[in-house]
């Protein structure tokens, strides 16, 4: 039986024989993983800053229902209702009435994640389906309060013509129903993109 010593000399004899099929790059040599390219090369022009507005409307109650709770926290009961999770596929209005023209609609998550105040952690996008940016999204992630009067939450990116975004958007309920949960929320969006 061969020993190690003598396997590790067959291995190296072959590697310097066969090096010619074995590709080897040096350290120096080019990086495929990443490079530096001008926003140009990828069809980028000059950046700028949208406001968007328009309203949520977060329909808990009903058979018709937008927010829908998909977990609860089963170890105590809870003021803030913390620990409730909610997916969501609610309706964006260009109104605050929900029968005034569509302009899109905001999917994700919300989370009670106080247990000293009704705050939600709140990830989701906004998929838009009218005018020029049909097709578009922004993608939003934050802490919302729903009693403080207005609401502040990154913008942390988007698609389409969103391409890049970066921004905040402000929050202000219109109506709450403290019975049913149901809310319609008037939206804010300032964004820069390209």
């Amino acid at each position: 039986m061969a020993s190690h010593l003598e396997w590790f000399a067959l291995l190296a004899i072959l590697m310097a024989h066969s090096s010619h099929l074995i590709p080897v790059k040096s350290e120096a040599a080019a990086s495929t993983f990443s490079r530096t390219i001008s926003p140009e090369s990828l069809g980028l022009r000059r950046e700028k800053l949208t406001h968007l507005h328009f309203y949520f409307h977060d329909i808990v109650s009903g058979p018709n229902a937008t927010a829908v709770n998909v977990a609860q926290a089963s170890n105590r009961p809870s003021p803030t209702d913390f620990g409730a999770v909610f997916v969501i596929d609610d309706l964006l209005t260009e109104g605050p009435s929900p029968k005034s023209r569509p302009v899109g609609r905001a999917q994700g998550i919300y989370a009670s994640a106080s247990q000293t105040e009704v705050a939600l952690l709140m990830a989701l996008n906004f998929v838009f389906t009218a005018g020029k940016y049909n097709g578009s999204t922004l993608s939003v992630l934050g802490w919302n309060s729903i009693f403080r009067g207005v609401r502040e939450l990154p913008v942390l990116g988007g698609s389409g013509l969103f391409r890049f975004a970066r921004g905040y958007t402000r929050a202000r309920t219109v109506t709450l129903n403290l019975t049913t949960k149901d809310a319609i929320v008037e939206y804010n969006i300032y964004v820069f993109h390209y």
